[in-house]
């Protein structure tokens, strides 16, 4: 591994490979459950890259994880890491996907990579500059409510990467935790889970379908 170590797995025997993609974690850092979401899509077919952006360490509370984040130099050097562990796989397209920190930073990534396939955002999302321009697909799972994500900045959110150039696509899941794909916090909420899941694969399959 490199200074931000990644694990950059094919798929599992089976489908061939449909997406590459880079998938980054949350302020608690590269859990068990970002491993266990990249082994789902890669056994739907993918290429899934999972970067390391707190050089292995993690934390047991979003505050600790911001805290580190703050320490080690900010959002900043967090998209700096980004930006070095994805650089030399973007060349051939990507699908840039993240946990709420890292969905901000898939954000950040995918609007600035004219060769990006799609943006998966779970639980997060990032302000956009006023000039930004995109056409990528974008699809958003959330909460409803959401304390991280209220709903005047989602609705802003809404309107700027739509007017941006955007195809946006957003689910919400009423009464479900923050992280609620992570099954060891007390987010989890497994049916909101298992339906965000199957909305992002079938996410991928269409950006697959517009490619061809």
């Amino acid at each position: 591994m490199g200074d931000h170590g990644w694990v950059a797995d094919s798929p599992a025997e089976g489908p061939e490979t449909v997406a590459q993609i880079v998938l980054f974690h949350s302020a608690y850092g590269l859990r068990p459950a970002v491993h266990a979401a990249a082994d789902r899509l890669r056994a739907a077919g993918h290429t899934v890259h999972t970067p390391d952006l707190f050089e292995g360490r993690t934390f047991d509370s979003i505050e600790d994880g911001q805290a580190y984040q703050e320490e080690a130099g900010g959002s900043e050097e967090m998209l700096r890491r980004a930006v070095t562990a994805a650089a030399p796989l973007s060349e051939g397209g990507l699908v840039y996907a993240g946990f709420s920190l890292g969905g901000a930073i898939a954000q950040n990534l995918a609007l600035a990579d004219e060769k990006a396939r799609g943006l998966l955002l779970l639980h997060g999302t990032s302000d956009l500059r006023e000039d930004a321009a995109t056409e990528i697909p974008v699809q958003l799972h959330i909460a409803e409510p959401d304390p991280f994500e209220p709903e005047d900045w989602l609705n802003a959110w809404y309107l700027r990467m739509r007017r941006a150039g955007a195809e946006v696509e957003v689910h919400r899941y009423r009464g479900a935790g923050h992280l609620f794909t992570d099954s060891e916090l007390p987010d989890y909420d497994a049916q909101a889970a298992e339906r965000a899941w199957a909305a992002s694969l079938d996410f991928l399959v269409e950006l697959d379908g517009q490619e061809d």
